[in-house]
């Protein structure tokens, strides 16, 4: 197996990398340690370098208007976006821009002209409401928000929780019940406008992220057209699942970027900071930290890496990402905890970024799946190839 990058490859890496290092990292000095957003005059000036570099909406089809990377080079470039003090939940401030939700490439052409491609041009923007206070890990079962239809149009009654930007957004894809006889059958995706009467949402401001905060849905016979189906009624299950599934490779990829960067911090820090007249480098349990962060990192990549190369190949992989984005999540936390634990007393300041990679790898451990359902995932596979 041949696990060394293409000249092609390279060449995306070292490039993101120096526009990380050259155009985000200087702004942030002048920053707030918890922003979210850049300056709209750096914003427009740096969305304008990005399409520039061809690298604008890499996730986006090329006859979309977008570069077309594949999964693989894409998790190249998500290791890379993220190594920034913002940049695991707000990679390059979304400058590369936001890929829109790859769910409405399948959607019909008024859909895509009303949805996609606006989102596309950076003029709308949209949510993901899947996760519920029943649940979120199991959509089939967990689901209770319904959907009855009334003639051509479908009335809408229930709520959603942990939805990202739903307060920000001017639609949503949100998945109901609307047959309760077939279990995941029967959840539908319905694309939502937030003007919509009957759509409420809240802000969910006391949680460990401090800014960018989650939200909270809730929908009182709020009445949908029935043209803003996505895909077919009942096939929202399938909707979700595929989102979720190849959205986790480079998700992990970006809590690795994070636990690059902290180790890259680390190890300078040890070089630099003397104690009883010896650099903490010299120490035996400083070294041993820094091993056991490049294996946890290294085990990560290649994994993520695997996952993706499955993917691009068009071969089953909800085990490999699954995987990936276990060891990914956990893997990281793991380094940036002990880059706090070298870093002493200045690791749990403001003054570095490591405290806000801190928390927020806590939350990436639930998010898009926590670790607990991850595992469920690799064991039923599993257990079904054992069978046949």
């Amino acid at each position: 197996m041949d696990l060394e990058l293409s000249d092609e490859q390279r060449l995306i890496v070292e490039t993101v990398r120096r526009f990380v290092q050259e155009q985000i990292v200087p702004l942030e000095r002048e920053l707030d340690p918890d922003c979210t957003e850049l300056p709209r005059d750096d914003r427009q000036r740096l969305i304008a370098m990005t399409q520039q570099m061809g690298f604008f909406n890499p996730d986006v089809p090329v006859e979309l208007g977008g570069a077309g990377l594949s999964t693989t080079d894409r998790t190249l470039m998500a290791e890379e976006m993220s190594q920034h003090r913002a940049g695991l939940y707000t990679p390059c401030y979304g400058v590369f821009g936001a890929g829109g939700l790859a769910q409405l490439y399948a959607g019909t052409e008024e859909q895509k002209e009303k949805y996609l491609y606006p989102t596309l041009r950076g003029e709308k923007r949209g949510f993901f409401g899947l996760s519920e206070p029943s649940g979120g890990s199991d959509p089939a079962r967990a689901i209770r928000t319904t959907a009855v239809r009334d003639g051509d149009e479908w009335v809408i009654n229930g709520s959603k929780l942990w939805i990202s930007g739903a307060d920000t957004s001017d639609f949503g894809l949100l998945f109901a019940r609307s047959d309760a006889s077939k279990g995941r059958n029967g959840i539908t995706c319905f694309i939502v406008d937030t003007d919509t009467p009957g759509f409420q949402v809240r802000r969910i401001v006391h949680v460990l992220r401090s800014t960018h905060p989650p939200t909270e849905l809730s929908f009182d016979n709020m009445r949908v057209p029935h043209k803003n189906i996505l895909g077919e009624e009942g096939g929202g299950f399938a909707i979700a699942n595929d989102r979720l599934t190849r959205n986790r490779i480079p998700y992990s990829a970006e809590c690795i970027g994070v636990g690059v960067a902290a180790q890259r911090m680390a190890v300078a820090w040890s070089k630099e900071r003397v104690t009883f007249g010896e650099p903490l480098a010299s120490r035996q349990a400083i070294q041993w930290m820094l091993v056991d962060n490049e294996i946890d990192i290294a085990t990560a990549r290649w994994l993520c890496l695997a996952a993706a190369g499955k993917a691009d190949g068009g071969k089953p992989f909800r085990t490999e990402a699954a995987m990936a984005k276990l060891v990914g999540t956990e893997g990281a936390g793991r380094v940036v905890d002990r880059c706090i634990q070298i870093h002493g007393g200045l690791g749990v300041s403001k003054d570095l970024p490591l405290e806000r990679w801190y928390r927020e790898l806590r939350i990436r451990r639930i998010g898009e799946g926590p670790s607990e359902v991850q595992r469920i995932i690799m064991a039923r596979d599993l257990l079904h190839s054992s069978l046949h």
